[in-house]
């Protein structure tokens, strides 16, 4: 895996959490999360190879913090390991205060591509 293509391809992507992205309890809905932390990823994914990518699978989606209305969001893609055709791509979801420097990681998981082409066949990751 090339360490500067790694590098290149973080993906960081800041929201603020509005009351209508939040559940019963005044928190950010689990579905909400999980559709932005795909974004994430697969912007990470494209970034990394400049190929077409899909997901196709997503491991382990720790919540570890409630992220409460009114605070900012930072969601963090990192290319974590890279195949013959998947690649995966690990995100991290911090939670930030809005008027303090209070900062907290809150979400993480991992998600897996697969680079395919115009016939949606899977196909090698281009490495530098």
């Amino acid at each position: 895996m090339n360490a500067l293509q790694v590098e290149q391809s973080v993906t960081r992507i800041f929201k603020a959490v509005f009351p209508d992205s939040v559940n019963h309890y005044d928190t950010l809905f689990g579905g909400t999360a999980m559709a932005l932390m795909d974004e994430v990823a697969f912007m990470t994914a494209t970034r990394f190879s400049r190929q077409r990518m899909v997901t196709v699978s997503s491991d382990r989606i720790d919540f570890k913090k409630p992220i409460p209305a009114g605070t900012i969001i930072e969601l963090v893609g990192v290319v974590s390991s890279v195949g013959r055709t998947s690649l995966k791509v690990h995100v991290e979801v911090y939670v930030e205060q809005m008027y303090s420097y209070d900062r907290e990681k809150a979400i993480t998981g991992d998600f897996t591509f697969v680079a395919i082409d115009e016939n949606k066949t899977p196909v090698t990751i281009t490495q530098l």
